[in-house]
């Protein structure tokens, strides 16, 4: 497990540069999940680190399998100064934690909630798991172990949320990419679902 996270460490030093905070959080029942920053001029990103640990196990397989099955780690991009993003950090290890709290499989396409603002006057409760592959490259690990992928998150207003599981995460994209919405923006308002 250790080596697991730090070949996913590096993997993210590679993607991102160097940390310049980080925060671990633990929860009852769970390993250890720490949540890594990075800027990047007025980009700030953050990072999970210890989702990947452990394989994703199928809610309904009898045994989970301690070495095969999806692993990932969440990334989370948004333009620093103009929200209390920091305050991130729980809720992303919340969402992180929840392959083995709730025993889900996070894939793209899924949604995400806490059940609050992201960060303080967040106008998102929720993510939208985007797929891997673009700022950070997958990490293929040793067989018979499932390459670990770095998923990026998008905040999702509760009206996008609502509207994403009627009409699917391919359709709400769509929707932000043709009304050219920032989603990088910390206080952006819901896209119009009109």
């Amino acid at each position: 497990m250790a080596d697991v996270l730090a070949l996913v460490e590096a993997r993210l030093r590679t993607g991102l540069g160097e940390p310049d905070a980080r925060a671990a959080v633990t929860f009852l029942g769970t390993d250890r999940v720490e949540v890594l920053r990075f800027t990047d001029g007025d980009v700030v990103r953050y990072a999970t680190l210890g989702m990947s640990a452990q394989p994703m196990a199928d809610p309904t397989a009898a045994l989970a399998d301690p070495v095969k099955g999806p692993r990932a780690e969440l990334v989370l991009s948004v333009r620093g100064g103009l929200a209390d993003t920091d305050k991130v950090l729980r809720p992303l290890a919340v969402l992180a934690a929840s392959p083995v709290v709730e025993g889900l499989i996070v894939a793209p396409g899924a949604s995400l909630d806490v059940g609050e603002p992201l960060w303080p006057g967040a106008p998102f409760t929720s993510v939208l798991v985007a797929e891997s592959g673009g700022l950070v490259e997958d990490l293929a690990l040793d067989e018979p172990m499932d390459p670990v992928r770095f998923l990026p998150v998008l905040p999702m207003t509760p009206n996008e949320a609502a509207w994403k599981r009627v009409h699917g995460a391919a359709a709400l994209q769509e929707r932000w990419l043709n009304s050219g919405t920032d989603l990088r923006d910390p206080l952006r308002k819901s896209v119009s679902l009109g």
